[in-house]
């Protein structure tokens, strides 16, 4: 079976499709369809998790599309956000060059290395949980204001912050350490 058609990777390829229509939501100020639109992807993005489980369609396309479309809506949103004035230069700045640096990052270590085992870590998980809970209360407090909204959106904007400096520092020292142990199996670039 081709791996763009099994049905995760679908999943996946909609939740990609949702991006543009989800930032044209933000940028129109029509934030309770951006809203709606967030929570259908989030829907895909568990819906795409378990679909691949349960159906034994669980492909490499996937593993690496997976995390690129979450982190392609996540930075796309907060630098939409910023530019609408909802989030702090400051917090988009750290979660960009974050999501951007384990990207860059990772894609390198893979096209020269061959190294593909990239799990999140404790910090990653919670870092993207911040973002989300950022996003979503950023939103509702544009559509259903209220001090708990607010509330709510200011401790996730911190949180984010934090974890995205706390999570980017971790990363790189794993990273560190895994390039200074001995790499076997790797073809010779040079040959």
């Amino acid at each position: 079976m081709s791996q763009l058609r099994a049905a995760p990777n679908q999943l996946t390829f909609l939740r990609l499709c949702l991006v543009p229509f989800l930032l044209m939501a933000v940028l129109d100020g029509s934030f309770r369809l951006a809203f709606v639109l967030f929570v259908i992807a989030g829907i895909s993005d568990a819906l795409d998790g378990v679909l691949a489980r349960w159906l034994k369609q669980q492909t490499q396309l996937g593993q690496y599309l997976d995390p690129v479309a979450d982190k392609l809506m996540l930075s796309s949103l907060f630098l939409t956000l910023h530019h609408v004035g909802l989030v702090s230069r400051r917090i988009t700045i750290m979660v960009f060059a974050r999501d951007l640096g384990i990207l860059i990052v990772g894609a390198i270590l893979f096209a020269a290395l061959g190294l593909r085992n990239f799990k999140p870590s404790i910090f990653g998980k919670a870092n993207t949980l911040a973002q989300i809970i950022a996003v979503v209360f950023v939103m509702v407090a544009q559509f259903a204001p209220s001090a708990a909204a607010e509330w709510v959106r200011y401790w996730a904007l911190i949180a984010t912050g934090t974890l995205a400096c706390v999570s980017g520092f971790d990363y790189a020292l794993k990273m560190a350490a895994r390039l200074s142990t001995p790499i076997t199996d790797v073809p010779e670039v040079f040959d």
